[in-house]
């Protein structure tokens, strides 16, 4: 049985026990619900994979409360400095070489020699992640591809009793994945999120490269299919159809709309969840409205192209 912990201190002290004794512990960051656990034992990593049916080869994402724990685990740099003081805590993470005679599971690289960091914002993930005093792997908190998690009603509803506990701290405030920067070379947008390439070339004084999509995957979230409902999905819909669901945005009439007023950043912190209530009612079709393909909507088209895309 799953247990449902409250952010309070009784909550977290629960929370993050069973992290230490490699239990399996979904929590709520800014971007969407992790499903955490000791980046550094490989029995509770496996429990990742596992619960999610996530594919080996795609690594994970390890949280940080500390910047300093975070900077004993991979090969810092002056770039990783900028970007970090701009930038954390938030939702960015750095793709940085790991250090030599790190204390990580070998599961959460995927075999790279380069591991995934953040130092969330949410004040619950910190709080959760400085209680629990360990490194903690945190992937999306569902099925692997499926629709990602921005409120606890949804991890419950994918995952079911294979997770210990739910750290129920509301709905995530952002709800799109974070931005990934790959330090571990030239800068190289890996995955696109709420910090854009732009921002992160204006720190660096330097253009961001784009990874092209034959390339290896390299961090999360860059598989062809992924974030997917199980309704099939139409994109750039002009017009919607009599049996689709219809998920609009901007000045259109639709079963839902991301932002009626046009706004990105409400489109993105509305989209998982908005995808969650139209898929429970089961449609064959779900269609959606053109998103600019500028700034947040970079993002948000990244997740939908992947939502649509052949499973």
């Amino acid at each position: 049985m799953t247990e449902r912990l409250l952010p309070d201190p009784t909550g977290l002290a629960r929370a993050a026990s069973l992290l230490r004794d490699g239990r399996l512990v979904a929590f709520p960051t800014e971007t969407v619900y992790g499903l955490g656990a000791d980046a550094r034992d490989d029995h509770a990593v496996a429990a990742i994979y596992a619960a999610k049916g996530r594919p080996s080869f795609n690594p994970l994402i390890v949280h940080f409360a500390d910047l300093d724990a975070l900077k004993a685990m991979v090969e810092w740099s002056e770039e990783a400095e900028a970007i970090a003081q701009s930038f954390w805590p938030g939702p960015l993470t750095l793709v940085l070489p790991l250090r030599e005679g790190a204390r990580v599971s070998k599961l959460v690289t995927a075999g790279l020699d380069t591991i995934a960091v953040r130092m969330p914002a949410a004040p619950v993930a910190r709080d959760l992640l400085r209680a629990a005093g360990v490194p903690v792997a945190a992937p999306s908190a569902n099925v692997s591809g499926q629709i990602s998690p921005t409120r606890a009603e949804h991890v419950a509803a994918s995952l079911g009793d294979r997770v210990d506990a739910i750290l129920d701290g509301g709905p995530c405030k952002v709800g799109l994945e974070s931005t990934i920067l790959g330090l571990a070379g030239r800068p190289t947008l890996l995955r696109p999120g709420g910090i854009t390439r732009e921002a992160l070339g204006h720190v660096l004084g330097r253009r961001i490269a784009e990874r092209h999509g034959s390339d290896t995957i390299s961090a999360p979230g860059q598989t062809k299919s992924h974030y997917a409902p199980r309704a099939a999905v139409r994109l750039n819909a002009i017009e919607f159809e009599p049996d689709e669901a219809s998920l609009g945005f901007g000045d259109v009439e639709a079963d839902l709309n991301l932002s009626p007023s046009g706004d990105l950043t409400e489109a993105a912190a509305n989209l998982f969840e908005y995808l969650h209530q139209l898929d429970a009612k089961a449609p064959k079709v779900i269609a959606i409205s053109p998103i600019p393909h500028l700034g947040l909507g970079v993002a948000i088209n990244d997740r939908l192209s992947r939502a649509a895309a052949d499973r």
